[in-house]
């Protein structure tokens, strides 16, 4: 079975559900027109619609078919390494990024903390919303260290700073670490996200490491709670 069909069976199920060509209740055909619609193997199908299950897409139900699930919120994925304009783009719908503060700062004990820094270095401190369909959904405050961004404009903080980074700087970006909490929505996030009244945002923590494992930046990303999924995929080792 070949791991790409697989893969692009999945993506495209799961990109005609966002857009809505499968309803939310309605079943999916069966695997047997599915698998005439791809001309593929049964045994590939079923591998496609179980990820679909795993991601919250569909609920598989014994006798009756895949039922189509609510898909109104974006999928988050926990364990990839992935940018916004990345994540955006995947979507099919319009959005932005807008940067309302770019300064390079002395980092107080909190960021010298999370950074790994002394009292006396120096870090770029980015302020982002991010904006898909119109609304404001995430707030991005980045921590960069100077010594391996010398110089950074607003207008790569409203393009992409992995693609920056990668591209323009030839780092090597390769693990992150994240904590997820959900805190009380903080006076900023009021004020550049369109929170629709919620009293909570869901909270990433990003730390980011270059190959060396040397730390490149912390995030806090802050997520109207209302408009994600935050999906992992886990196998279980055999002990």
């Amino acid at each position: 079975m070949s791991e790409n069909k697989f893969l692009a069976i999945y993506n495209d199920l799961a990109d005609n559900i966002q857009k809505g060509n499968y309803k939310t209740g309605e079943l999916l055909p069966s695997e047997h027109d599915l698998a005439d619609r791809y001309k593929s193997s049964r045994e590939t199908i079923r591998k496609a619609l179980n990820f679909l299950s795993q991601n919250g897409y569909i609920q598989k139900v014994r006798g009756k078919g895949s039922i189509v699930l609510d898909v109104g919120k974006y999928v988050f994925p926990v364990s990839g390494l992935i940018s916004f304009k990345e994540l955006a783009t995947s979507t099919g719908k319009p959005w932005k990024t807008n940067a309302h503060e770019l300064v390079l700062i002395k980092p107080d004990d909190y960021i010298q903390q999370q950074l790994n820094l002394k009292k006396n270095d120096e870090v770029w401190k980015s302020v982002r919303s991010r904006e898909i369909d119109g609304e404001k959904i995430i707030l991005d405050i980045d921590y960069i260290k100077k010594q391996f961004v010398p110089t950074i404009t607003k207008d790569i903080c409203e393009d992409s700073l992995y693609n920056y980074f990668e591209n323009d700087l030839h780092l090597v970006i390769s693990f992150a670490k994240k904590e997820i909490t959900v805190e009380e929505a903080t006076p900023e996030d009021k004020t550049y996200l369109n929170l629709k009244g919620l009293s909570h945002v869901v909270v990433v923590k990003n730390y980011v490491y270059l190959e060396d494992a040397s730390l490149l930046q912390y995030t806090e990303s802050r997520h109207r709670l209302d408009k994600f999924r935050f999906v992992d995929f886990a196998r279980r080792e055999r002990r």
